[in-house]
């Protein structure tokens, strides 16, 4: 993914008090040529850094899918008092590790289907790269601007000369954070016991394939919500993974969830 999926989300926050900063991620947008190495405790130090260059003493931390976990991570290690609240959306609760004799790569290719196979594709030009995201399941029944605004900050030039396109997402780094999330089960749920402010999880009833199973289940929500006392758990309704973030219903709904937290950074840490 990549800043331009905020879109959408930017355009309901309260511009008379919020200010949205959404940093392309190594390997993605603009910061494709950035480099190695990936993964993300440097996807969560470079959050931090984004955060000291624009003055932001106090804010707020909110990241969708991997960025839930990025964001996670960075409120765990930021210093005390400077992250008002966090917000995650459809991510950041630890999944459980896959057995060691599973292949992460082989799972990220099954989960991810889609979004991995479009690494690897030239398209001859924007209208089937266009058309190839509209056959998605998750995104063929909510298309609209915002997505379509997405996939073109996605796609680039070509470096064969040939005219084509593809996307600008560094291979690499995907494999790289992708393996960090599926075994990150410690890491992350350690992160969620230093986190020292309020944590609101915003999760969509459908996964990445718009299928009934959420990425975020029940009974996962149920675990850390015994554990962390500051968690607080909300579903938006007939959303899916993606639609959440970038979708009709999804992104007033995650706009609203900044609201108490953006109050916060007012108020003494």
């Amino acid at each position: 993914s990549s800043s331009a999926a905020w879109r959408a989300v930017a355009r309901h926050v309260d511009r008379a008090s919020t200010t949205l900063w959404a940093p392309d991620l190594r390997g993605r947008g603009a910061s494709a040529t950035v480099g190695s190495p990936y993964g993300v405790d440097r996807h969560a130090d470079d959050l931090l850094a984004v955060a000291a260059h624009v003055g932001a003493e106090r804010f707020v931390l909110i990241g969708h899918s991997l960025g839930a976990y990025i964001a996670l991570l960075a409120a765990a290690r930021a210093e005390r008092g400077s992250v008002a609240g966090l917000v995650l959306v459809d991510g950041g609760l630890p999944l459980p590790a896959p057995g060691d004799d599973v292949d992460p790569d082989a799972v990220l290719d099954a989960t991810l289907g889609p979004a991995i196979e479009r690494l690897g594709r030239v398209f001859p030009d924007w209208a089937a790269y266009e058309e190839f995201w509209r056959e998605h399941p998750a995104l063929a029944s909510d298309w609209n601007d915002d997505i379509v605004a997405y996939l073109r900050y996605d796609v680039g030039a070509d470096d064969d000369g040939g005219g084509g396109l593809r996307s600008r997402v560094v291979p690499d780094a995907v494999r790289a954070d992708g393996r960090d999330l599926l075994t990150g089960e410690r890491r992350f749920g350690a992160a969620l016991g230093q986190v020292a402010c309020p944590v609101t999880l915003l999760r969509a009833p459908r996964g990445l394939f718009d299928e009934p199973e959420p990425f975020q289940p029940d009974d996962l929500v149920h675990l850390w919500s015994d554990r962390v006392a500051a968690l607080t758990d909300s579903v938006v309704e007939d959303v899916n993974h993606y639609t959440i973030l970038m979708g009709d219903r999804g992104a007033p709904a995650v706009a609203r969830a900044l609201d108490p937290h953006v109050d916060a950074c007012s108020s003494a840490p």
